[in-house]
């Protein structure tokens, strides 16, 4: 009967034991975790206090209805949000601000759609050449470049003058000091955003689904549009994005590109807050800017996912 007793007491135990193992495996990843939490404590610390911080004593100072700071005899309401809305100067310049940007983002897509699918279908080797060229005016600051395009786009630059003796035009274009040289000096300036995100959704289309589409009859141009640009669309939403946002918050651009003649909000900003000294209606403008910005990009990304195309964001 012994053996007998000893078998019953282990079937017994099995389920304690497996208690007790699941119990250990729990302790084991939560010690997993105490390193990984540690390690990011640094970088925590520093986006609160170089990030999060200056956000929320921005956002008290929008509040903030006296020039005085000093908190003891601070006047606290929603006059500058208020003066801000019913003043037609700020409100267009935050339309001028979103149409620059929209313009921005299609002529990026536009020319940065060709140059993604023109790497996603080169070699390796033709490849790297293309990155490093898309790359390079990175490693140029955006001030030296910007005044490349400012003599470019003078009115006795090489782009009037070549037209001029090209005989297309008779007088020299407006191309500086508007909001035409706006939107070329930030089509530039993100352009290498924009073709960088749209190569890496092109990188994971698989080959073999343009050759099932042309086996099947479709034509070249049929594929793209019924396989390659839709496959595509996580890449152009996020470079639309990126192109877009980088543009509403643009000033250096703007302010040389476009002088006085473009009063971008970010332009506007740094005027009431440097030249001006309007601290608390400049940290309302800031806001405004801020809460437009996530507000289109959060109706243009929630448009596209519940679109028909909203299995490929999936």
């Amino acid at each position: 009967m012994e053996p007998v007793r000893h078998h019953a007491d282990q079937e017994i135990n099995k389920p304690a034991k497996l208690k007790v193992e699941r119990k250990t495996s729990k302790i084991k990843k939560r010690k997993g975790w105490i390193p990984g939490l540690l390690l990011l404590v640094p970088i925590l610390l520093f986006i609160f206090g170089f990030f999060i911080v200056p956000m929320l004593y921005i956002l008290y100072l929008s509040f903030i209805s006296t020039d005085n700071l000093n908190s003891a005899d601070a006047v606290y309401s929603l006059k500058n949000y208020i003066e801000l809305f019913t003043d037609s100067y700020y409100l267009s310049s935050l339309s001028l601000t979103v149409k620059i940007s929209f313009y921005s983002v299609i002529v990026a897509l536009l020319l940065g759609y060709p140059i993604a699918l023109t790497m996603a279908k080169s070699s390796p080797r033709v490849r790297g050449y293309i990155t490093l060229l898309i790359a390079s005016p990175l490693l140029v600051s955006i001030v030296v470049r910007n005044f490349g395009w400012y003599l470019l786009l003078l009115p006795n630059g090489t782009i009037n003058q070549l037209l001029i003796n090209l005989g297309i035009i008779n007088t020299p274009l407006k191309l500086l000091f508007s909001e035409l040289g706006v939107v070329i000096g930030l089509s530039n300036a993100y352009l290498p955003f924009m073709v960088l995100a749209i190569v890496t959704s092109l990188y994971n289309i698989d080959p073999s689904l343009e050759k099932a589409g042309a086996i099947l009859g479709a034509s070249p141009l049929r594929s793209f549009f019924s396989i390659t640009l839709p496959l595509s669309l996580p890449g152009v939403v996020s470079g639309c994005v990126l192109v877009f946002s980088l543009s509403m918050s643009a000033y250096v651009t703007p302010a040389l590109m476009g002088g006085a003649n473009v009063p971008v909000m970010p332009v506007v900003l740094y005027d009431q807050i440097n030249n001006l000294l309007k601290w608390t209606f400049g940290s309302a403008l800031s806001y405004v800017l801020l809460a437009t910005t996530l507000l289109l990009v959060l109706v243009f990304t929630r448009s596209i996912e519940k679109s028909k195309f909203k299995e490929v964001f999936r």
